[in-house]
């Protein structure tokens, strides 16, 4: 379908907005991967549900099974439908030119994440990219979000356990925050206070006190990544503190896969698997609601 630069243009203005609305009335907004039409369907569903904006997301994993451009249609067709407010993010972009890619589909979030490909990236050669797609973004209005160094593990269910103390040499700092942020401009900031990427055996432990810290040395929104896994408390003070964006991923997976796993072992005789779904989105659409609730979106949607 395609929207027009003006439209896009109002859809990040929309965006702006809503992170506004979330610092000054204390929530988050849930990112949530949309792995399919049946995770986005689930994400549609809850934010309906619960009257909250929500932010769907994608990879470049994702991006190259389904499309920027089919990722946009999907998310505007359901957002008309069911009349939600939502918004699409582009998480951990890998290098500028498909980071611009995402802008100029007219997604309304942008994470350039340049140490996701290069783990070993300089300082310079992080803060030019992000500088460059800060630049771009002026194009539509779309929000950057951006981190100094590599951000730990994978959005997939772990059987290893948390090494903190190697986890903690990434941890953000007040100071190396706010240096970043200025020198960026960036929109959001990714910090790292102990969330990480995936699901572990045992629940993770956030540094809520230096979240307080950085939240103190700068300005711009904050973003929790490596939401799952994480004990329901640390979200409800972290939006207190200040954070306005939390992304999950692998708690909604975990619950589709085992879902179905379950759906399809009672089902033997079926291959008609679209049959199969209404469970699946459920348990996923669950998932989303407990979150919304946590991050206190809950009644915090405008439409129109």
């Amino acid at each position: 379908m395609g929207l027009s630069l003006q439209q896009i243009r109002k859809n990040c203005s929309d965006a702006r907005q809503l992170m506004d609305r979330a610092r000054s009335e204390k929530f988050a907004v849930g990112a949530f991967n949309l792995d399919n039409q049946e995770t986005l369907i689930s994400v549609v569903r809850a934010a309906k549900k619960t009257n909250s904006p929500v932010l769907v997301e994608v990879s470049s994993g994702e991006v190259k099974a389904i499309g920027l451009d089919n990722v946009r249609d999907m998310v505007d067709n359901y957002k008309e439908e069911y009349g939600v407010e939502m918004y699409v993010n582009l998480d951990h972009s890998p290098s500028v030119d498909e980071a611009i890619e995402g802008i100029e589909a007219g997604f309304e979030f942008i994470h350039i994440d340049i140490s996701q490909a290069n783990h070993d990236a300089s300082d310079e050669e992080i803060e030019e990219s992000t500088r460059k797609v800060v630049e771009h973004a002026k194009l539509t209005g779309a929000l950057v979000e951006s981190e100094p160094h590599y951000f730990g593990g994978s959005s997939n269910v772990h059987t290893e356990e948390i090494d903190y103390e190697e986890i903690k040499k990434t941890f953000s700092t007040p100071q190396g925050s706010a240096e970043f942020v200025n020198k960026t401009g960036i929109d959001t900031f990714a910090a790292a206070i102990g969330n990480l990427h995936g699901s572990y055996p045992t629940p993770k432990v956030l540094d809520l006190e230096l979240l307080q810290e950085i939240r103190n040395a700068i300005s711009c929104n904050i973003s929790l990544h490596g939401g799952s896994g994480t004990p329901g408390h640390y979200f409800e003070e972290a939006v207190k503190i200040g954070v306005q964006k939390i992304n999950i991923n692998s708690d909604m997976r975990k619950a589709y896969r085992e879902t179905l796993e379950r759906v399809l072992a009672e089902n033997k005789t079926q291959y008609a698997v679209v049959k199969l779904m209404d469970e699946v989105i459920a348990a996923v659409q669950g998932v989303v609601e407990s979150k919304i609730a946590l991050f206190n979106s809950a009644g915090k949607a405008r439409i129109g």
